[in-house]
């Protein structure tokens, strides 16, 4: 008997396209497929901020259970939703190429708001500290709610922009004339990645998922995934990363700030591909910690606890 592969994802309309596009590759492969959808916590609970809600991997945990109780074979997640501690038993199985990594300002098609006063709205701290760190006399508001959502969200209020990630929009076609890619923004650790986990005593879809691994990709985000852990972020700290190919080098930009904005702590480094390059990340995250970052981390959690 061929075993189908249950392959679990949120119900939004981009986490459907994520599993369908993993279900497209493994059918391509030859296995049998089946997806299962579920609504996680932080899809039904919009009303308050997600640092608020103080639960790490608040968008995979529903799915991580579903896995430990059999329900489903493998999960299909925004890799810069997972935690960077997965729950015992389950293991990272494939981590697919990376899409663009960037941030989009989506606004209404006027522009001038840059000089003045306005009010951009995003759900994450890291976008907010960041654009309130090169425009400090702007208001940030929360935003929640899946793609489609915020869009709705953002038409409907008076605000002048939203942040969203470039990928995001573009998976599922909904990017808008009206944007502006940000450029000079450090994305999430492992942004526009998708990683695809599974049970670590489950051979079968683990060989499966193997054939599906982008070893660039995977390597991009593992060093940026442990400048984050280092830094003791989860999803709540206002902490970017990126690592990227030049050549033969990899090319590391890092920054920590406060929730405010008003403090940043940057790092950029570059280390050849043939280097150890297996504690990179938390060398870059053990520089910004002796230069301020172990007090700024302390700042943040006291303010988040308040």
């Amino acid at each position: 008997m061929i075993k189908t592969i249950r392959i679990g994802t949120r119900d939004s309309e981009l986490a459907l396209w994520q599993a369908h596009t993993v279900e497209k590759k493994l059918n391509d492969l030859g296995y049998a497929t089946e997806i299962v959808a579920v609504k996680s916590t932080g899809d039904l609970i919009l009303d308050v901020p997600l640092y608020e809600l103080g639960i790490t991997g608040i968008f995979t945990k529903t799915l991580d259970i579903a896995m430990i109780r059999g329900e489903v074979d493998i999960a299909v997640h925004s890799m810069k939703d997972v935690p960077t501690a997965l729950p015992k038993g389950i293991v990272q199985a494939a981590v697919l190429e990376r899409a663009d990594s960037r941030d989009i300002l989506v606004h209404k098609g006027n522009t001038n708001f840059f000089t003045d006063a306005a009010t951009i709205a995003t759900g994450s701290l890291r976008r907010q500290a960041q654009w309130l760190n090169r425009y400090p006399n702007h208001n940030v508001v929360d935003l929640r709610g899946n793609v489609n959502t915020r869009l709705k969200k953002l038409e409907d209020n008076d605000w002048e922009g939203a942040v969203f990630a470039a990928a995001g929009l573009e998976r599922i076609n909904l990017t808008p004339t009206n944007h502006i890619m940000l450029d000079w923004m450090i994305p999430a650790p492992a942004q526009g990645a998708m990683v695809v986990v599974a049970m670590e005593n489950d051979p079968f879809c683990r060989e499966a998922l193997a054939q599906l691994n982008h070893k660039p990709t995977e390597l991009a985000t593992f060093i940026e995934r442990q400048f984050l852990k280092k830094l003791e972020g989860g999803c709540t700290a206002p902490i970017g990363a990126l690592a990227t190919y030049i050549d033969d080098e990899i090319r590391f930009e890092g920054v920590l700030l406060s929730i405010d904005g008003s403090e940043k702590l940057h790092i950029e480094k570059v280390v050849a591909l043939n280097d150890d390059i297996a504690n990179f990340g938390n060398a870059c995250a053990e520089e910004i910690l002796q230069n301020g970052g172990t007090e700024l981390m302390e700042q943040i959690k006291s303010q988040l606890k308040k």
